[in-house]
């Protein structure tokens, strides 16, 4: 990835609880997203969950890994369009996500691309650092006060 100085970067979220089991999710200088626990843990139909979210995650790393080393290889392709579908499940006593398939749709311009669109897909698959980074460590550090609500 050319042009890129730093081994370490940041990213930072905001989540701020509106009522019931909702929440609005923020980033600085990017679109906020309604959040909520979805229907099958007593939950909001039709807003974003964190589980949709991490099912994306993968799906939208894939893609861009993808798109890096079709840049890199001079990988000119007509369209992509993936979909991703994530399995959870009670493993051991706990809800995990025991499969993420990836499914990507690429239409090449002859045959001849085939073959390389198939080793691009691999390497993206290999290299997606979200994917990668699933069994990541997470730390949670509750800072706890008490107060009163203004308004």
């Amino acid at each position: 990835m050319g042009g890129i100085k730093s081994k370490k970067f940041t990213y930072e979220t905001t989540v701020t609880w509106k009522e019931e089991k909702k929440g609005l999710l923020c980033s600085f200088g990017k679109e906020n997203i309604e959040v909520a626990t979805p229907p099958e843990f007593q939950g909001h139909e039709g807003m974003w969950t964190p589980e949709d979210l991490f099912v994306a995650s993968v799906n939208v790393c894939i893609k861009t890994t993808f798109l890096h080393y079709a840049q890199k290889n001079n990988f000119e392709f007509l369209s992509y369009e993936s979909k991703a579908e994530g399995v959870l499940e009670r493993v051991e006593g706990q809800f995990l996500f025991s499969e993420i398939k990836v499914i990507p749709k690429i239409v090449v311009k002859s045959n001849t691309q085939i073959q390389k669109a198939k080793e691009l897909v691999a390497l993206a698959e290999e290299n997606c650092l979200i994917s990668n980074s699933i069994k990541s460590k997470v730390e949670v550090i509750p800072e706890i006060k008490v107060g009163i609500l203004n308004g």
